[in-house]
């Protein structure tokens, strides 16, 4: 079955471009012109995948992803917007977006861009990574409810912090590349901020370690990337 994607874009004839290319593709496709539609859109279709313009009348695309999100949705989210500057981009992947695209861009690009994000989200959804729930030291993590038990008591985790922690968990003990996170994580090689996965390491210390400046779990190697220790239940 082909996947649906939904394009919030208030700009008629950037929706209208992208509809006719991804139908071409293979994609089905649903349009929605404002942030309060895309929400309603969002949570009662349950598309595959949104391509999601910052810039909209109504709530803006940062609001429809923070509300989709708080009402537990974790459908892909590509941000596709004219602002260049890198907090506006780490701002919308903080909020649980995926991926970022500024305009003007390629359709070849964005088409890329949505088969890696599904390949990446079919990964993660069928990985064997010991199930759906790990235990470690003192934490329980739901991989499917993206919450964790934590000494810290209960929290809940973005998609992105999920990814790299089953991304660890499955090779548990071996060092795993900066390249092989960027692409296993972010389904490609390329990523705009060098501070991000070290960012992401940093919000995962502090949910499972004693000690984030010291970390029994979630190892540095120093120029290559990172290691998970932990006996895993």
């Amino acid at each position: 079955m082909a996947e649906r994607i939904l394009i919030v874009e208030d700009e008629e004839h950037i929706a209208h471009g992208l509809k006719l290319n991804l139908e071409a593709e293979g994609f089905m496709t649903a349009i929605a012109r404002e942030g309060n539609e895309a929400i309603e859109a969002i949570l009662e279709d349950e598309p595959d995948l949104v391509l999601l313009d910052v810039m909209l009348p109504g709530a803006s695309g940062f609001e429809v992803c923070d509300r989709v999100r708080a009402a537990g949705s974790r459908v892909p989210i590509l941000f596709l917007t004219a602002r260049t500057a890198e907090d506006d981009r780490v701002r919308g992947l903080q909020l649980g977006g995926d991926d970022y695209l500024t305009k003007p861009f390629s359709v070849r690009e964005v088409i890329t861009r949505i088969r890696a994000m599904l390949r990446r989200q079919r990964w993660y959804l069928r990985s064997p990574a010991a199930g759906e729930v790990v235990a470690f030291g003192p934490n329980r993590v739901d991989f499917r409810r993206y919450t964790a038990e934590t000494r810290h008591g209960t929290v809940t985790l973005t998609q992105k912090e999920c990814m790299l922690l089953k991304l660890l968990i499955e090779h548990e003990g071996e060092v795993v590349d900066r390249d092989t996170i960027l692409d296993r994580v972010w389904g490609y090689d390329r990523y705009p901020s060098p501070r991000t996965i070290d960012n992401l390491v940093l919000r995962l210390r502090r949910h499972f370690e004693e000690d984030p400046r010291r970390p029994e779990f979630l190892q540095t190697v120093y120029g290559v990337g990172y290691r998970f220790r932990g006996s895993v239940d």
